[in-house]
């Protein structure tokens, strides 16, 4: 959780810093918001964490720039392991 919640928390202050503006930067700054919030409040929903990972690639995945903090928040998603197949 501490890995999660510290990728989190860089690509959140590397996206504030980024000085351009794209389309779904609203969308990365709720889902990376809801993600913070999941890190305090518990152990997350998995499949939660996935579709947020999800909505956040699809948003910043062209900017170079947050490519590397991008990076960190897919593994420590990744950390919590597969959403159970029901």
């Amino acid at each position: 959780m501490a890995g999660l919640r510290t990728a989190v928390s860089r690509l959140r202050r590397e996206l504030a810093a980024h000085p351009a503006e794209f389309p779904d930067r609203a969308i990365a700054e709720d889902e990376l918001a809801a993600l913070a919030a999941m890190t305090i409040d518990g152990t997350p929903e998995i499949p939660r964490l996935r579709r947020s990972l999800l909505l956040i690639a699809g948003a910043i995945g062209s900017v170079s720039a947050l490519s590397r903090g991008l990076s960190e928040v897919r593994d420590a998603v990744d950390l919590f392991g597969e959403p159970g197949r029901g």
